[in-house]
């Protein structure tokens, strides 16, 4: 009976990783879309702007937070095309929403 009942364990754990992982999405998503990030950018295929997957595969491996904040706000151009990124200031998108924004990118 051991190997069942740790197993539930196991279940519940994983169960409640889930939720909290579903949590963490969540909110990044909430503030990609309340930033307005979602007018020129997807999870999964480049529209204005590079796909959130590309953008994360670029920067995978780095601790990248900090200068995509900072790309975000003062904006850029060249790295993803020739298509520039407008700056978004914290009227657009406050900084807990934006780093919770890049960490979802990032997660991507």
């Amino acid at each position: 009976m051991k190997p069942l009942k740790n197993m539930k364990s196991s279940l519940w754990i994983a169960a409640l990783l889930a939720l909290g992982a579903g949590s963490a999405w969540a909110d990044g998503a909430a503030a990609l879309t309340k930033g307005g990030c979602m007018a020129c950018h997807t999870k999964d295929k480049k529209l204005v702007g590079p796909a959130f997957k590309d953008i994360a595969a670029k920067y995978k491996g780095q601790d990248a937070s900090a200068k995509l904040f900072d790309k975000v706000r003062k904006g850029g151009a060249g790295v993803f095309g020739p298509i520039p990124m407008s700056p978004n200031g914290p009227d657009k998108i406050g900084d807990t929403d934006l780093k919770e924004a890049i960490e979802f990118i990032l997660k991507s």
